[in-house]
């Protein structure tokens, strides 16, 4: 069966998130979507389109927003149409009052497609209900509105006691005391088959707390016989002593010769209300773990920084945690294991915190926590590091040990914070650079790492306007046979030119296009520029051996086409396949090993080099590598630049160097500074050198003419 919703957004990024997601519910034509920008828009596809079963609805929104668009909703007549809003931090006064005018749940942004799919699959089934609970209470609305044509329909005697009979509400009639002097069928039933002749009181099966309620009602319409009286809710007790909740319609029919008393319809809404209180626990709380969620987190922030603006005294510092490899446990040992960690993980956290302090789940593996009443920086300091070793023992996971540590931020109460996402804003600020100086580390927030923070998103704006704007830039370092000493290949080495800053470090631009994505095109631009440079070298220079190395990014290995677009950019440089050398890390080929090497398998069968660079900083092992295609490696010049000086490193060169040989794998060294450094690779017959002992980085004019020189080292 179709369903159609309604997603009410003005972000242009939504409708094709939600699109991909629901892709195959779209295709088997189980869900429809309809996407408007804002609240008079979806009024006037209402208009039109009145099978529409859900809205999605966001608050900020131009020209009408969720708000006024949910109060114009509720004047309309569907009873079944449900509408989930989607708020920005979970502002809870907002969610409230959006509650409060008919919303049935909320999401928070950025959305997490897995609680979207859930909410989604929820609320339809929700929907569902209601209409079959509208049609309930419309055979029971058909029932009572028999009941009351017995003064002139005294022959559908038949047809009315069928409906009562079958009724699934509880229907009874009373006296002007309350006895009770007819019941239903299901009445008895749900009664315990009690009988009218024992004089029972309507008031004997109510709850002690809703007597003067239904007391006060029963009089009402006794005294004005006309009017019908309702009662939203009230509890019952049934024939096992539970309790069970009801909302009843009193009509006086004591007037008619056949009723001569009160009738009350009461319709069962136990569900209903056990329904209502689980969203309302789901709203505030992480599906998975139970936690409290982003909008309970922010809401306790606010009540304790408005204690501590009452009584300074009352400190109090927020926790943000990212757990640190946790996306090689989702990728190695799938999803399901990830979320059995983010389990143990957070059993460990609330077993540990004091009652006063709140631990939540942000959503994916960040975690944060509230904890009241800290005397000082000190102590939340404490508090962290208690947290690491917390995580040190192994979790067990699928009969695996599991190790794990986070990234720690830490932001304190002060005088400056007027709202709870501010500090909840430093304490994720604090984390990230936590992040940024290595795993297992513990930062609190200081407001340099805002000002660092904006200067980084300056950077990024920046960054992705370069290529269009041909700031970037490609330097060559040469790469020599050292049993010649002449230049046998180059390495591509990428540069900005920022028109305002000069010459940004790689070190500065590279993370941010790695995180930003930005890595991708700048990759295929520096692919293609460097294959070109090196065709047009080999036909000046007549140097067909002439080789070229380019780093590829671990993100790069994410794109489909990979192997299909480093192909075609060798056809369209008309680069013979071998002169092109690839270089990986070690982290790359270990975080992701089953599909890198698939992917290295496919460049292998092309007559493509391959080189893994940096080896000897990562955790892997030549013998392990022996399993991949590799062609070379690159010992990191931190083992060469110093290994005339250090006994340690001279060792680890000349065993990195011997065990590549007997693995048929050829070795570049790198960070050759000295000739003292270029004596021992020749003697320990390494069979390639790099480094600015030969040269530094140049541009490709300069490397053309160094080429031309045809110097020897």
């Amino acid at each position: 069966m179709l369903a159609k919703i309604l997603v009410v957004d003005d972000e242009p990024d939504l409708e094709l998130l939600i699109s991909q997601k629901f892709r195959k519910k779209i295709k088997k034509q189980e869900l429809e979507f309809v996407f408007v920008h804002n609240g008079i828009e979806a009024l006037e596809i209402l208009e039109n389109e009145p099978d529409i079963e859900l809205i999605f609805t966001d608050i900020n929104m131009p020209k009408m927003d969720g708000l006024t668009f949910l109060t114009k909703l509720s004047e309309r007549e569907n009873l079944t149409i449900k509408t989930v809003i989607i708020s920005a931090y979970g502002d809870l006064k907002t969610i409230r009052k959006a509650m409060n005018l008919g919303a049935f749940d909320f999401l928070t942004k950025p959305l997490d497609l897995y609680d979207l799919e859930i909410t989604l699959n929820k609320t339809l089934k929700a929907v569902q209900d209601s209409k079959e609970a509208l049609q309930q209470k419309k055979l029971a609305e058909e029932a009572h509105a028999e009941l009351l044509k017995q003064q002139t329909l005294r022959e559908s005697e038949k047809r009315f006691r069928a409906l009562i009979e079958n009724s699934t509400d509880i229907i009874m009639i009373l006296n002007s005391d309350g006895k009770v002097i007819y019941s239903s069928p299901l009445a008895l039933k749900f009664l315990d088959n009690f009988d009218e002749n024992k004089n029972i009181s309507i008031f004997n099966i109510i709850h002690a707390n809703d007597r003067q309620l239904v007391r006060h009602t029963l009089q009402k319409v006794v005294k004005n016989s006309s009017e019908k009286q309702y009662i939203k809710e009230f509890k019952i007790k049934n024939e096992q002593y539970k309790w069970q909740i009801f909302e009843a319609v009193f009509t006086n029919l004591t007037s008619d010769s056949y009723i001569e008393g009160i009738v009350v319809n009461c319709h069962n809404i136990t569900d209903r209300k056990i329904a209502e209180e689980k969203l309302l626990h789901d709203a505030f709380h992480d599906s998975l773990t139970q936690l409290p969620n982003r909008a309970l987190f922010i809401d306790r922030i606010s009540n304790a920084l408005a204690r501590y603006q009452r009584h300074s005294q009352d400190q109090f510092a927020v926790i943000f945690m990212d757990l640190d490899w946790f996306k090689k446990v989702n990728d190695s040992l799938g999803d399901l294991a990830g979320d059995r960690l983010i389990m143990e993980v957070a059993n460990r956290l609330k077993q540990d915190m004091r009652d006063d302090d709140t631990v939540a789940r942000m959503g994916g593996d960040e975690f944060a926590i509230l904890l009241e009443y800290v005397k000082s920086e000190k102590n939340a300091e404490y508090v962290a590091q208690r947290i690491q070793k917390l995580l040190q023992p192994p979790f067990f996971i699928n009969n695996q040990k599991i190790y794990t540590s986070a990234s720690i931020g830490i932001a304190l109460s002060n005088n400056d914070y007027k709202s709870p996402t501010d500090i909840f804003r430093d304490a994720d600020t604090a984390m990230n650079a936590a992040k940024t100086s290595g795993k297992a580390s513990i930062k609190v927030f200081k407001p340099s790492m805002l000002t660092d923070n904006l200067a980084q998103l300056k950077l990024e704006i920046d960054l992705r306007q370069a290529l269009q704007r041909n700031e970037l830039e490609l330097y060559y370092q040469p790469i020599i046979l050292l049993e010649t000493g002449l230049i046998c290949g180059f390495e591509a080495l990428l540069r900005w030119k920022h028109p305002e800053e000069g010459m940004i470090s790689p070190n500065k631009f590279i993370p941010i296009a790695e995180e930003t994505g930005l890595i991708i095109p700048i990759g295929w631009w520096t692919l293609q520029q460097a294959c070109q440079q090196t065709y047009n070298w080999q036909q000046e220079f007549s140097l067909q051996s002439l080789t070229i190395s380019v780093n590829l990014s671990g993100r790069q290995f994410s794109q489909s086409d990979l192997v299909e677009q480093v192909d075609e950019i060798l056809s369209r440089t008309c680069l013979d396949h071998h002169s092109l050398r690839l270089e990986i890390t070690e982290t790359t080929i270990m975080e992701n090993e089953q599909i890198v090497m698939g992917i290295l398998s496919e460049f292998k069968a092309m007559n493509i080099q391959l080189n893994i660079d940096d080896f000897g900083t990562g955790y892997s092992s030549l013998s392990r590598l022996r399993n991949f295609p590799i062609d070379t490696l690159k010992i990191d010049r931190s083992f060469v630049m110093t290994m005339d000086g250090e006994s340690q490193n001279l060792e680890i060169t000349k065993a990195i160097i011997s065990l590549a040989a007997n693995l048929e794998i050829d070795v570049i060294a790198e960070g050759v500074e000295t000739a003292t450094q270029l004596a021992l690779l020749r003697d320990l017959k390494c069979k390639y050198g790099q480094g600015y002992f030969f040269s530094e980085p140049i541009d490709s004019s300069q490397a053309t003419k160094l080429i031309a020189s045809g110097k020897k080292w």
